[in-house]
């Protein structure tokens, strides 16, 4: 009797992880954000978006960016954390929905900086600095230039470089992509393909950490 209970609920177990796992499976493929970059991988990244990391990883997040943000700031530190963490395997590749009001102006002083070969450090310093420069979820652009003085930056050639009519359409294309993906807020991330549910880090972490086990089996 007590064997015929036992197989009974160890079948009623395995029907439930059952449900589960085939809901779970549901909800990944059939999620519309993530079938479109399936079916359109350039939507994600472009060929002008900057890319931290080895070429060759096999995990790779892609995230939408709003210099003016607060929390792609907070999130900036985690994702190299994350990179930190599994050297060689993570790439990070950058996209830009400046949704906060002046916060195209700094996009594209980052993209002309990126002309000088100085992407990641301008990045940084105004990721580092955007409390100063960003008052009432607006950027200031007369605040920004301060934060980039030692960067040995050529600040007359940023200026002209800047206006340059490939950063305008950059900033559209990247807009465009943001809106047919559902972007509407920052930062939005995405683990090869897969959108983080939330803003949340331990959400990225176990999309990462997942995406690592299945390529690095």
């Amino acid at each position: 009797m007590n064997s015929r209970v036992v197989l009974i609920a160890s079948a009623a177990l395995l029907l439930l992880v059952l449900i589960i796992a085939t809901q779970f499976w549901q909800r990944e493929t059939h999620d519309p954000t993530t079938q479109l970059a399936g079916r359109n991988p350039e939507i994600l990244v472009r060929s002008h978006s900057p890319t931290l990391g080895d070429t060759d990883a096999k995990v790779h997040i892609v995230a939408f960016l709003d210099p003016a943000c607060e929390t792609c700031r907070s999130f900036d530190p985690l994702v190299k954390k994350l990179m930190a963490a599994a050297p060689g395997r993570i790439r990070l590749t950058l996209r830009y929905a400046p949704f906060h009001s002046g916060s195209d102006y700094v996009v594209k002083l980052l993209e002309g900086a990126r002309k000088q070969g100085k992407y990641w450090e301008t990045l940084e310093s105004l990721l580092t600095s955007q409390p100063r420069w960003v008052v009432n979820d607006t950027a200031h652009a007369e605040l920004v230039w301060p934060q980039i003085q030692q960067l040995g930056l050529n600040l007359d050639q940023l200026r002209l470089d800047m206006e340059a009519p490939d950063i305008e359409r950059l900033i559209v294309q990247d807009m465009a992509d943001a809106r047919a993906l559902n972007v509407t807020k920052t930062p939005a991330l995405f683990v090869n393909g897969r959108p983080m549910p939330s803003f949340d880090y331990e959400q990225l972490e176990r999309l990462v950490q997942e995406s690592l086990a299945d390529a690095y089996r």
